[in-house]
């Protein structure tokens, strides 16, 4: 942070009121500056002292929103080179792209491939977020637009890749209202395709022969007056791609040039050159070497599974496991006299359990444990899954009195717990699942029958 908290608290109104849930101003300011509340929680600020703030506090890569409503998405505002140091804040986020210099059939057939990859992984959705829409003057200006339009009806964040400004702005016209991105800006056009997305209100990415080029550009329209880009990270190769995501994200980050520090745009669909096992090896090198859009030809499953389960483990914080609220989940529509099964609040374990009862459309209730966000061997090992903290929790949460079925399905790799359980919950008919998720299916069939 560029201010510490000692220069936050001279700026600070001095009241101790303690509406922001600190004590004093100062323990505020240092909460401030170690970026852990917003300095909107104090509303004694006067607006000079917070535009002073925000700016000397914000991220060092700055946050750029796209998109509206429910797909509404922040890109960048990333804070660290490496997950490890704190954590990564903005997902990478993935588009398929389209051209009007395609035929018909091309187009038709990648628009109807775009919805076929959607699914869930650990409560979050998996799907293609983003379409890139491409201008090439080989096609004409028409179908272009008509191709915007198709794009829309998916209800995807879209980039208009767009270096004619005229044509850009028609495209506007079309899609403005839905916060797309306008990538087209270079060294020969920028003042012209400033006005166009500051008059549509989007934001505005940013192209260069070079990363020499790439950062006068940039610098050009930030004294412009606008400073809701994104870099292109180019087309050269592969070599230059990668060098200016790093080098750009090194910049802001370490020597703290916010004129480096926006979200980027990788075009692995031209560096791969229709290479599609290239493709996905550069999908996976640029989610984790800070490409903010990446855009490919196509998104298949065979593709999809391992990215975006590189992306889920990618972006979650290193500090806090991921874990589900503990308690009981009713599953295929179980009552209190259902069967239950428990197991611990480790988010993964959760779902892959759950997905697999589900499966198996056997009633059953679903008892979580609070195991603080461990897989079930760490947490047995640690002591935080044990027949005594599992008896503690069913008499905190009074589990005996929300069901009537006095069954209970354990992991099978915790069945050395058995006898302990049976002891520690008097009159609860202890029952060992099996060792892998996968057969629930068939176990709890054979159970209910």
């Amino acid at each position: 942070m560029a201010l510490k908290g000692l220069d936050i608290f001279k700026l600070s109104p001095k009241k101790n009121c303690k509406e922001c849930g600190s004590p004093t101003c100062m323990a505020f300011s240092m909460k401030v500056a170690q970026g852990s509340v917003s300095i909107d929680a104090c509303p004694y600020f006067s607006e000079d002292a917070k535009a002073t703030l925000n700016e000397a506090t914000a991220p060092p890569m700055k946050t750029i929103k796209v998109g509206t409503g429910d797909k509404e998405m922040a890109l960048g505002g990333e804070t660290v080179l490496f997950r490890h140091e704190k954590t990564f804040v903005s997902r990478t986020r993935y588009a398929v792209s389209l051209c009007n210099c395609m035929d018909d059939a091309a187009v038709e057939a990648k628009l109807a491939g775009i919805p076929k990859v959607d699914y869930e992984r650990i409560g979050e959705r998996m799907y293609v977020e983003m379409i890139y829409v491409n201008y090439s003057p080989e096609g004409s200006v028409e179908k272009y637009l008509d191709l915007v339009k198709k794009a829309a009806a998916l209800d995807r964040v879209l980039i208009l890749g767009c270096t004619d400004p005229e044509v850009a702005k028609q495209a506007l016209e079309l899609v403005k209202d839905s916060k797309p991105v306008l990538n087209g800006a270079n060294a020969s056009n920028y003042e012209a395709m400033n006005t166009v997305a500051k008059d549509a209100g989007v934001a505005l990415g940013v192209q260069g022969a070079d990363i020499n080029e790439l950062y006068d550009t940039v610098a050009a329209l930030e004294k412009l007056g606008n400073k809701n880009l994104l870099i292109d990270a180019g087309t050269n190769s592969i070599k230059d791609a990668f060098a200016t995501t790093v080098q750009f994200r090194r910049a802001a980050i370490k020597d703290g040039n916010r004129t480096c520090g926006y979200p980027s745009i990788v075009r692995a669909d031209r560096l791969a050159h229709g290479n599609a096992h290239l493709q996905a090896a550069l999908l996976s090198l640029f989610t984790m070497k800070y490409g903010s859009i990446v855009v490919v030809d196509e998104m298949t499953y065979a593709e999809a599974l391992p990215l975006y389960g590189l992306r889920q483990n990618l972006f979650t914080d290193p500090q806090k496991p991921m874990k589900v609220e503990p308690g009981i989940y009713p599953l295929n529509g179980a009552d209190k006299d259902s069967i239950c099964v428990t197991t611990v609040d480790f988010a993964l374990t959760y779902f892959v359990v759950s997905g697999e009862l589900e499966r198996s459309g056997v009633p059953c209730n679903l008892i979580i444990n609070d195991a603080g966000g461990l897989s079930v061997l760490t947490s047995w090992a640690a002591g935080k899954f044990s027949a005594n903290t599992i008896a503690k929790f069913f008499e905190e949460q009074d589990i005996a009195g929300k069901v009537n079925s006095r069954k209970l399905v354990i992991p099978g790799k915790v069945a050395v717990l058995k006898g302990e359980l049976e002891a520690k919950l008097p009159g609860w008919e202890i029952i060992i699942a099996p060792n892998e998720a996968v057969q629930l299916v068939k176990f709890m069939k054979d159970l209910q029958a």
